[in-house]
């Protein structure tokens, strides 16, 4: 079934380039919405990690969608690898994010960027070397199952955050929207 390794490692590849340059850009799209709720819900609205760990999540979701298309039937399995993928994401950058700011006591964007663009790097590394691998319909219907339940959390914790450092916009001392 893995025969066109060649093709998945492209996808996944350039799905590394996709999820820096539109999160990148999903960066500004709340504010340049005249700060929509609807906006709101899929793009960061306060400089709180939470909120910027929607930069990884919805730019990949988008490319998946895409690429499953493409891909099914070429992979032995497609949605655990990207649940993996993306938690390993979210979770490196909140590592290496209060790993550094412990010791400096301050955030630093040129770390933040990089752990961004490492996380992205770590994520699809992830996914296809997990593509490879046989897994039976209840494991990658679980895989579906969290892949999603990850983006209604970041939808649901934009509206209702809990008073948590994680969630708190240090510019403006405020969670959520």
């Amino acid at each position: 079934m893995f025969n066109s390794f060649e093709q998945v490692r492209k996808w996944e590849m350039y799905g590394i380039v996709w999820i820096v340059v539109v999160g990148s850009l999903l960066h500004f799209t709340y504010e340049l919405s005249g700060k929509s709720p609807v906006i709101g819900a899929f793009s960061p609205v306060n400089e709180s990690l939470w909120e910027h760990l929607k930069l990884g999540y919805f730019p990949l979701l988008l490319y998946s969608i895409v690429e499953y298309w493409f891909l099914r039937g070429k992979v032995n399995s497609f949605f655990l690898p990207k649940a993996i993928g993306i938690i390993s994401m979210e979770l490196f950058i909140i590592i290496v994010f209060y790993s550094y700011t412990l010791i400096t006591k301050k955030a630093n964007f040129l770390i933040d960027i990089s752990s961004f663009i490492l996380g992205a790097i770590i994520c699809q590394l992830i996914s296809i070397r997990l593509m490879k691998v046989h897994i039976n319909k209840v494991l990658e219907t679980i895989g579906l199952i969290l892949f999603l339940l990850i983006g209604y959390i970041f939808v649901y914790f934009t509206f209702n955050p809990p008073e948590l450092e994680m969630f708190l916009d240090p510019k403006t001392k405020k969670y959520g929207i």
